[in-house]
């Protein structure tokens, strides 16, 4: 998909700035930010993963949006906390792409267009009792069960609108109108030692994930409905909050994205992880150790 070409000017009401000149959730100025993004959800995951950087550059603060920007190698990496859910991916992708391809002094969108790699490393519960707890998956597509995407205007290409026309006649709940997007390939290629599939993207924990406390669900069933569905060419693997939303509205700005689960739950063994911060760590290690490959790409 083109990224986005958008000639007006933004008003100040619009793209939000700092006094200083950072934008307005991130507090990010452009060139504290690398071309290379790890998204963590848990902001206590930030310096976990700076541990491994070789130089600290940029250490930044707001709310559950932490920054620590380095180099690790020959590379420059920045590691965003993004907090949870697809609302906040949607403040996240969106500064993200502000910082790189607007000029934040004139408000215009610039003329050339700049390319960011995102790579989520997130937590996740799978859908299949062959994806033990404690291994890790990358998403080759994400399938959105929240509505954020719907207030944008996208297109789709002929293998997700091939896949997400199976899903909708095997899944049908009447409020939902499910959206799928693939993982960038390049991307998707240096990580193909892990397995893959569709990771359902869903707006809630609890309710929107099956799960029942002391609230009734509308939709017991529901992981049963999702694991009942089959498909041509690859399956339904695990259940989250945010990469769907990444994988969106990077489509649509023109960027690679790359979602990488650590299994910290196995929805149909009934199981949860003894470590999940271990689970956590290691899944940091493998991104760590492929990402010199990104100078390859």
């Amino acid at each position: 998909m083109e990224p986005i070409k958008n000639p007006i000017k933004h008003d100040s009401a619009e793209l939000i700035l700092n006094p200083d000149g950072s934008v307005y959730h991130l507090h990010l100025k452009p060139e504290e930010l690398a071309d290379t993004v790890l998204l963590v959800g848990d902001p206590g995951r930030v310096p976990m993963v700076s541990a491994y950087f070789d130089a600290l550059e940029v250490q930044k603060e707001h709310r559950e949006f932490i920054t620590h920007t380095g180099r690790l190698g020959g590379q420059r990496i920045s590691v965003i906390s993004t907090g949870i859910g697809t609302d906040n991916i949607d403040i996240v992708l969106n500064e993200l792409d502000a910082l790189v391809n607007i000029d934040l002094q004139t408000h215009q969108v610039k003329s050339k267009h700049h390319r960011l790699n995102l790579i989520r490393i997130g937590t996740s519960g799978a859908l299949q009792a062959d994806l033990d707890v404690d291994s890790c998956i990358v998403s080759a597509y994400g399938l959105g069960l929240d509505s954020l995407l719907h207030f944008y205007q996208t297109q789709t290409r002929p293998d997700t609108e091939k896949i997400l026309g199976e899903i909708n006649r095997q899944f049908n709940l009447p409020f939902l109108t499910p959206y799928l997007f693939a993982a960038d390939s390049a991307l998707l290629n240096l990580f193909s030692t892990f397995p893959s599939g569709i990771t359902v993207t869903g707006n809630g924990f609890y309710g929107p994930q099956g799960r029942t406390l002391r609230a009734s669900a509308r939709y017991p069933d529901l992981l049963d409905r999702l694991t009942a569905i089959q498909l041509s060419n690859t399956r339904i693997t695990n259940f989250e909050m945010e990469t769907a939303a990444i994988y969106g509205l990077a489509a649509l700005l023109g960027h690679r994205a790359l979602s990488v689960n650590a299994i910290i739950a196995n929805r149909i063994q009934n199981r949860f992880s003894s470590n999940p911060g271990k689970t956590v760590l290691n899944t940091i290690e493998e991104v760590i150790r492929l990402l010199p490959g990104l100078s390859k790409m």
